[in-house]
């Protein structure tokens, strides 16, 4: 930690960063790489992985890769780092298999673990996994039949909406439901999910790899476009819009964008594909034009099957 910040340090950075070595390919890497990128600092990024934003579907990996290389950042994968000395020129980085950057500060965006040191649970017996993580039932639950656990510490989805979802499942179980309603239960198969790079990247349900693992026989939709907001700009970024369809029922498995407010977009077709929206039912809904969001209700010819 001698000559490296983590996210909690990165705002509180002076003077400003004129060049900025990030190490990691998660969505804060990545979206600390666009913001850095877009305020002017000359953003090198390392990755030792071959594409950055494992989990997420392959095409929209590669694609919002080639995006964020297209706007400045120099993405360099395969690429891990040796070394860190501090020196009048600046932190200069050794990386491994040869080479170095010079940078203003480094980042290291490599992945957190849950935070359960100094809590006492091994005292009380609180059963956890290998990485610490507390491990619980489907509501939450705890060995310790007093001691219930959600968010980061159990290690599954984190994200802050979903600590907040499974907070209730547990207020339901000490205190029971509102009136007329039965008890909320937490389910992931259809968390909605963005990643502020720029473009950013708008996601909900399986990617492509899980759904043919999944479901086996399934139907994809693709669409690639500039944008018409870019037609006065002169902006070449480009937006991809994909539907992952299961072939049997036809119900739309997964949902991915890259592009222009795309957590926005995706927010309110997480609710369809919750309630089980068939691709027909995507194709009977008219859509609002001009906008890029009608794109998802006007794919009609499958890219591949």
């Amino acid at each position: 930690r001698e000559h490296v910040i983590t996210s909690n340090e990165i705002f509180d950075l002076e003077p400003f960063p004129q060049r900025l070595l990030i190490v990691g390919g998660g969505y804060i890497a990545c979206e600390f790489a666009s913001i850095f990128n877009g305020l002017g600092s000359r953003v090198v990024q390392l990755y030792r992985g071959e594409q950055v934003l494992r989990g997420f579907d392959d095409e929209i990996r590669h694609f919002v890769a080639g995006e964020m290389r297209k706007s400045g950042v120099d993405l360099r994968l395969n690429a891990g780092v040796v070394d860190i000395r501090k020196t009048d020129a600046g932190l200069r980085v050794e990386l491994e298999g040869g080479g170095e950057v010079v940078a203003d500060a480094v980042l290291y965006a490599t992945g957190r673990v849950p935070n359960v040191q100094g809590l006492g649970l091994e005292q009380v017996g609180v059963a956890q996994g290998a990485q610490g993580e507390v491990l619980v039932d489907a509501h939450y639950r705890t060995n310790v039949p007093s001691i219930f656990a959600v968010g980061d510490v159990t290690n599954r989805v984190q994200l802050t909406p979903v600590a907040l979802g499974e907070a209730m499942v547990v207020v339901d179980a000490l205190f029971g439901p509102p009136a007329g309603r039965t008890p909320r239960q937490m389910g992931y198969e259809y968390i909605p999910t963005a990643v502020f790079t720029h473009p950013s990247i708008g996601t909900v349900g399986l990617t492509e790899e899980q759904a043919r693992e999944r479901c086996g026989d399934i139907t994809v939709f693709r669409s690639e476009f500039r944008a018409l907001r870019h037609t006065l700009s002169g902006s070449s970024e480009r937006t991809l819009m994909k539907l992952v369809v299961d072939t049997a029922s036809d119900r739309v498995v997964g949902l991915h964008m890259v592009g222009a407010e795309a957590g926005e977009i995706v927010q309110g077709f997480a609710v369809a594909m919750k309630a089980g929206a068939t691709k027909a039912v995507f194709d009977s809904t008219i859509g609002i034009h001009p906008t890029a969001a009608e794109e998802f209700v006007t794919m009609r010819e499958p890219v591949r099957r």
